[in-house]
């Protein structure tokens, strides 16, 4: 289910990974840690080419900002019970760097001032991939 678009920062909590769909789609997702004294982990899922190459050079433990379309699904584990699960379809992805810059694929600058890889619509999320092939 969609919750809403949103905004978050947080810490890489667990490496990136890309995997491909059934029709050769590449999905990046890594874990997302947005909580400040307790660990709140956000799978952060990018199906968008334009993004791989700042997905590519993440790192545990660098700090991101990630805008893209929140949702949530409920996974039930093996005991049987029901686990919510919350993810977030980035559309654009910002590393943070120490002294308020960021980095958005190769360079870096003040944050503001340079030019971010974003989709105004979701037109192509539906386009590309179901929901049904997400490989995670």
């Amino acid at each position: 289910m969609s919750l809403a678009k949103s905004v978050v920062t947080g810490t890489v909590y667990r490496q990136p990974e890309k995997r491909f769909t059934q029709n050769n789609v590449a999905v990046s997702a890594f874990v997302l840690n947005i909580g400040d004294r307790d660990e709140m982990l956000l799978r952060v899922l990018s199906k968008r080419n334009a993004l791989d190459e700042v997905v590519s050079s993440l790192t545990k433990g660098d700090r991101v900002l990630v805008e893209g379309r929140l949702e949530t699904a409920a996974v039930k584990m093996d005991d049987g019970s029901e686990k919510r699960i919350y993810e977030i379809d980035a559309n654009t992805i910002e590393r943070i760097g120490e002294g308020g810059e960021a980095a958005s694929g190769s360079g870096s600058s003040k944050f503001g001032t340079e030019e971010i890889v974003k989709f105004e619509s979701d037109d192509f999320s539906n386009e590309l991939i179901g929901e049904d092939e997400i490989p995670f």
